[in-house]
């Protein structure tokens, strides 16, 4: 696996060794050996898929500590747009996102650990997603910022009239009300 490094440090997209032939492909998709040497030792816990049609955004979440959670994410069909927020407190890039579009061709997945907060847009007329994650879910400690929020300057790559949010996810705060965040200078694992 090939690890590119992004404006912000310890988010990075990972790009697998694709083999292909007149059978089709083959990669590996994970690698804890491999993963713990290039990316950073992460212990993955739970393995989770969703399923969703053109428009569907998902997020900003996270969770807070204890149950604070490192994703492993990918694309099995069709394509998003994925988003990692730092909300780290102190951080030299607390506010900034970084964005990668993960698709079912391009076979790249993005790491994005702790202290960041994770969403996802839908390109394609449908998507399957999955992700790997560090710790288990735990509802009590969920978080969430405003997906829209002018601060953080994200371009969804969809039309605002066509983007399909859960209920949960109309009503999350803006970073600069945000009741919960992470501190930079605290180890998060």
């Amino acid at each position: 696996m090939e690890i590119i490094k992004t404006a912000i440090e310890g988010v990075v997209i990972i790009e697998p060794r694709l083999f292909k032939d007149d059978r089709g492909y083959f990669f590996e998709s994970f690698s804890q050996r491999e993963f713990n040497e290039k990316v950073r030792e992460v212990n993955f816990v739970q393995d989770n898929e969703s399923k969703s049609g053109y428009g569907v955004l998902r997020g900003l979440h996270f969770q807070k500590p204890p149950f604070a959670q490192s994703k492993l994410v990918r694309v099995i069909k069709g394509a998003v747009l994925d988003v990692a927020v730092d909300i780290r407190k102190g951080s030299p890039t607390f506010g900034q996102h970084v964005s990668v579009e993960l698709t079912e061709d391009n076979h790249r997945q993005f790491f994005i650990p702790r202290g960041f907060a994770h969403g996802f847009s839908v390109l394609t007329d449908e998507v399957i997603f999955q992700y790997k994650c560090d710790n288990f879910y735990a509802p009590h400690y969920e978080g969430a910022l405003a997906w829209d929020d002018p601060a953080l300057g994200i371009d969804w790559h969809i039309p605002t009239d066509k983007i399909v949010l859960s209920e949960k996810d109309r009503h999350h705060e803006l970073l600069k009300d945000a009741s919960w965040l992470f501190d930079y200078n605290e180890n998060l694992y």
